[in-house]
């Protein structure tokens, strides 16, 4: 199966807006005579339409207040609560999200092939060379479409994009304008990642060593996740032009663990372990710590028990409360982004492993949860995933809201 959710026709705008009283900036949508507003909330009513709900700020900045960090400043929001405050409302199938140095929120939309650029200025879909190639040529299939992105973190002004396309899945790398609000063209860095309606993976991060870290799906060929020359299946280990990083477990090849059926978190703890949220089949999905060359097991074993060759999972769910899609790691905890299971797992965690059941938040209220990131301010900033034809969309949804850690 695939990220085992109904299908209900819609057809879905691609517009954003931003919460707390900041200007629109180039917004556009693909959908005719629909123009987005900015409004200022009253009380913490979600909004009838999909317009900001952010709470207005109390305040405005001083001049005897910090100095505004370098780089692309972001959004100024109030201070972040237990209760999730909206960020952006009417997302379409919003897919990934990065931070600029500065506070800037770069995210993806996967259906409409969009990058999304929020700061200070407001939201704005970003236009150019780069952003007319992903609409032309990003193949947006079932699971497939422009799903991750990453900032280098000694380039701030170029983004990393996993997308399909007709030929297999890649990574591309384009130049980030962010005063024109721009994409250079395109210029690919890992190709040759097979493709399929479903179970493509797709979410990219640099660790603590610099390198770039891809997670692929099997593309519906379990076999494929086994074949250490097949890109599969795997998570990938390169450098940020796209070579095998130094170090992998066989010299010259990118895979780093393989044995995968549809990894889509990657985050690292306190101590640089690589912590992996993956889809199982029918019976359970996994969180798992990924050492070099390890074999998860897939398609001979879901979740633990395998043999002694495969590296068993660390937590283990039922497909209906999960469906594991992004995750974020702070000290004491992993945090992992349920879709079916509509809710936030947070993972106690300490020394490389569970430190405690995991314990479930946000259950039902906002929908399918498709990626948790932590944030320059310390709060999580979640994307629901509602409006992809597999949820029951509310008004203002798909949205990106923030909280602080449960």
């Amino acid at each position: 199966m695939a990220e085992r959710m109904r299908r209900r026709p819609g057809s879905w705008a691609c517009c954003a807006v931003l919460a707390a009283g900041a200007s629109l900036v180039g917004c556009t949508s693909p959908e005719a005579g629909r123009t987005p507003q900015v409004v200022t909330p009253s009380g913490s009513a979600t909004p009838s339409s999909p317009t900001p709900s952010s709470p207005t700020p109390s305040g405005e900045p001083t001049p005897s207040e910090e100095p505004t960090p370098p780089g692309v400043p972001g959004p100024a929001l109030p201070e972040a609560t237990a209760e999730p405050q909206d960020v952006l409302t009417g997302l379409a199938a919003p897919w990934d999200l990065a931070f600029l140095p500065g506070g800037a929120v770069v995210v993806t939309q996967r259906d409409a092939a969009q990058v999304l650029l929020l700061t200070a200025d407001g939201v704005r879909t970003l236009t150019g060379p780069g952003a007319d190639e992903l609409v032309a040529t990003t193949a947006t299939r079932g699971e497939g479409g422009l799903l991750g992105v990453a900032v280098p973190p000694d380039d701030a002004a170029t983004l990393l994009l996993y997308r399909t396309t007709q030929g297999g899945n890649e990574v591309v790398r384009t130049a980030l304008d962010a005063a024109a609000g721009t994409l250079g063209p395109l210029a690919p860095v890992l190709t040759g990642i097979p493709a399929a309606s479903n179970h493509d993976g797709g979410r990219i991060a640099f660790g603590p060593d610099g390198m770039l870290y891809v997670a692929t799906g099997d593309a519906s060929v379990p076999g494929a996740a086994q074949d250490p020359t097949s890109l599969a299946g795997k998570i990938l280990r390169v450098t940020a032009d796209g070579r095998p990083a130094p170090g992998n477990p066989t010299p010259d090849s990118p895979v780093w663990s393989l044995g995968h059926r549809n990894v889509q978190g990657l985050g690292w703890d306190d101590d640089e372990r690589l912590v992996a949220s993956e889809f199982g089949q029918n019976r359970l999905d996994e969180l798992n710590v990924v050492v070099p060359g390890a074999n998860h097991g897939w398609p001979e074993v879901e979740g633990a028990g395998g043999a002694p060759t495969f590296a068993d999972p660390v937590v283990t769910w039922t497909t209906d409360e999960a469906s594991p899609s992004g995750l974020a790691v702070t000290t004491g905890s992993v945090y992992v982004a349920a879709l079916r299971g509509e809710r936030l797992w947070a993972v106690p965690w300490a020394d490389g492993a569970p430190a405690g059941d995991p314990v479930a938040h946000l259950v039902g209220a906002l929908g399918r949860l498709r990626h948790v990131a932590v944030g320059p301010d310390g709060a999580l900033w979640v994307l629901t995933n509602n409006t992809d034809g597999r949820g029951d969309p509310r008004s203002g949804d798909d949205r990106l809201v923030r909280l602080l850690p449960p």
